[in-house]
């Protein structure tokens, strides 16, 4: 599985995204992350397994409590992936809006819809 998928996949969780929006402000170590959820510190660290494998995420070698940091630079692979289509997607808005735009101007509209109205 390629990086962008592995990213995506992770992001898929709403668990994952959630730690995701919370390491945005800041490192956190494994108990600091895991407070907010109903779940067992086991099933804490498969999550940030997840997200690690992905890139997301890295916990840095050392000993114990080690911070859980957020690691921007996949952040840039997906927004190269999303810009791509945004703009694919725009600029088929903008062709859609010309040819809307030309229509408006052609007078032979204006005769076909008399025709049709009458």
């Amino acid at each position: 599985m390629d990086t962008l998928s592995r990213v995506f996949a992770a992001l898929a969780d709403p668990t994952r995204r959630d730690m995701v929006a919370r390491l945005a402000s800041g490192d956190a170590t494994v108990g600091q992350l895991a407070e907010p959820y109903p779940m067992t510190l086991q099933a804490i660290y498969k999550h940030l397994k997840v997200l690690e494998d992905a890139g997301v995420v890295s916990r840095p070698a050392g000993p114990q409590p080690r911070p859980v940091r957020l690691e921007a630079e996949v952040f840039d692979l997906m927004d190269t992936w999303i810009e791509r289509y945004r703009r694919e997607a725009e600029a088929r808005y903008r062709r859609l809006d010309a040819v809307l735009a030309r229509m408006d101007q052609d007078p032979a509209n204006d005769r076909t819809e008399e025709e049709g109205a009458a």
